[in-house]
Formats: structure tokens, C-alpha cells, sequence
């Protein structure tokens, strides 16, 4: 396939990190270096009720965050779509930064007394028919929730429209499977064949995990097929975060050590939910209101 017709990411300068208040309640690996977490050792969390409580509220307030994250993205839509207008009468482009996007949730985050657990963010042009994966990560009340979602900016072709959605269906159908007793690799599994009846591929180099009090743990969710053992259990709380895309699975990071992009220059969607498994099935706690 050709890739090389869609425009290549162009990087900035890495944003300043925003101040956080100091009443605001922060990770350990905010006040010192510590690796992240090891999601393969161990054994997964079985939460009680009350820890259930305190992560459903976390997971609540990511979910709210991201939503209104779509206002502001929509609101930049409208200024790229005036900005073409300008650009026919100049000959000039212009394209709209996610720094906006950062700093509009950063300080959504941080008036909700809560901790925004990336801060450092790569400061891009957002154009017409672009596809942005926006993930949000809050540390509330001692616990971390963790979605994302992926926009569409303007108008996007059917090619990235197609990507897109089959990447939402994808997670949904993921969650769906998910209940006590079933293996964690139904999921990679279930991604595997999803991707072959779709014409699209997953990116392996990313996988879901645990969370909780911590914001990696076990068990790790793998999204190709595999074997791996382990089995859902009630009281388990864990993401599922296909990567999606038309092309191969290599990509690389970049200097800033967070940034990844494909090798063959293709587009990739991704959503992301927190999960809880129940007595009977999966409850979303990245639903927003």
C-alpha cells in the first residue's frame, strides 16, 4: 500500500512541563525517580470494595476529562476550516498546535484537584483531515484512571474513517469478552482475527495492563495472538489498548523517549478503557457522563 501520500508528523520543541499545586495529591514518582512498573511480575490485584470506589472515581473523572476534550478539538476544527479560507486569499499554511489541546487539559486536570501523570507533551500542527489520539491519565484520590480516544479532525478520508471506527469496534468487542475465568490472551486472540476479517494490522509493542494505586501492573494485556497464562477474576481492574493500522507492526521511538512512530509512515487509531471485572462480566469505568 501507499503510505507515503499522507503528510509525515512534524515534531516541535517538547512543551514546558505545567506546575502542579501543591495541594494536590501526587505519585511517588513524582517526587523521585522510580522505573515503570513491572507489569510482568507478580501476581494481578484483586481489589476489595472500597478500592473498587476509590478507582471508579478516578476512572469517572479520566473519562469526563477526555469527553471534553472533543469540544476543544471541534472548536479547533472550526479554526482550520477559517484558516483555509485565509490560506486561499495567502498561499499560506497554517495549521493549529496540541499544545492547546495540552494545556486546556492540563489545567481541566489540575481544577479538578487532580494530578495529570504525563506532563512533558511533543507541540504538533493539527490540519484538516487528521486522526489525533488524545489519552488521558489521572491520579485522583490515590488511584489512576487511564482512556483515550482517537479524532477526527475535518474532513478525513474514508481510508482513516474506516481505521478509526474499526479500532472502537475492536475495544468494545475486547471488553465484551471479558468476565471471570476467561484467559487474558481471549483478548490478543480476539485482535488477531478482528484485524484479518478487517484488512488491518495491530502494533504488538504496546500492550494494556494492570492499575490501580499504581499506574503499571500486572497483568499485561497482550494485543496479538499469543498463549500466555492467567485468568480473569472478579475485583481485577486492567486497560485494553488496541493499536490499529493499515500497515506493518515496526515503529520507533523517538529522542524524547515517549514519542513513537510507525516505520512505514502509516496512520494508526487507538481507544483505551479501564476495565473491572465483575461477578458476571466487565464493567467500563471509562465511561463518561
Amino acid at each position: 500500500r501507499n503510505f507515503v501520500r499522507f503528510d509525515k508528523v512534524v515534531f516541535s520543541n517538547v512543551s514546558p512541563e505545567g506546575s502542579v499545586p501543591l495541594h494536590i495529591q501526587k505519585p511517588d514518582y513524582y517526587y523521585h525517580f522510580m522505573p515503570r512498573g513491572d507489569t510482568s511480575c507478580g501476581e494481578p490485584e484483586i481489589k476489595t470494595d472500597e478500592q473498587i470506589h476509590h478507582i471508579r472515581v478516578s476512572c469517572k473523572l479520566t473519562a469526563n476529562t477526555l469527553k471534553a476534550c472533543e469540544g476543544i478539538i471541534k472548536l479547533q476544527i472550526i479554526v482550520i476550516f477559517m484558516l483555509r479560507l485565509i490560506t486561499i486569499l495567502c498561499t499560506a499554511s497554517v495549521g493549529v498546535k496540541t499544545d492547546e489541546v495540552d494545556a486546556f487539559l492540563h489545567e481541566l486536570i489540575i481544577s479538578s484537584n487532580a494530578y495529570p501523570s504525563p506532563l512533558a507533551f511533543r507541540n504538533l500542527f493539527v490540519l484538516d483531515g487528521d486522526i489525533v489520539n488524545v489519552d488521558i491519565s489521572i491520579y485522583y484520590d490515590g488511584y489512576h484512571g487511564d482512556c483515550s480516544k482517537t479524532f477526527l479532525v475535518g474532513n478525513v478520508d474514508e481510508e482513516g474513517c474506516y481505521l478509526v471506527k474499526s479500532t472502537e469496534e475492536c475495544l468494545n468487542e475486547c471488553v465484551s469478552l471479558c468476565r471471570p475465568n476467561v484467559e487474558f490472551n481471549a483478548i490478543g486472540n480476539h485482535i488477531n482475527k478482528f484485524c484479518k476479517g478487517k484488512g488491518l494490522n495491530v502494533i504488538p509493542a504496546f500492550i494494556g495492563h494492570g492499575i490501580g494505586t499504581y499506574f503499571h501492573g500486572p497483568p499485561e494485556i497482550l494485543h496479538f495472538k499469543n498463549n500466555f497464562p492467567g485468568t480473569m477474576q472478579r475485583g481485577m481492574t486492567f486497560t485494553i489498548e488496541p493499536i490499529l493500522t493499515f500497515g506493518g507492526p515496526e515503529v520507533e521511538i523517538q529522542e524524547d523517549g515517549w514519542t513513537a512512530t510507525t516505520l512505514d509512515g502509516a496512520r494508526t487509531a487507538q481507544f483505551e478503557h479501564t476495565i473491572l471485572i465483575t461477578e458476571t462480566g466487565a464493567e467500563v469505568l471509562t465511561k463518561p457522563d
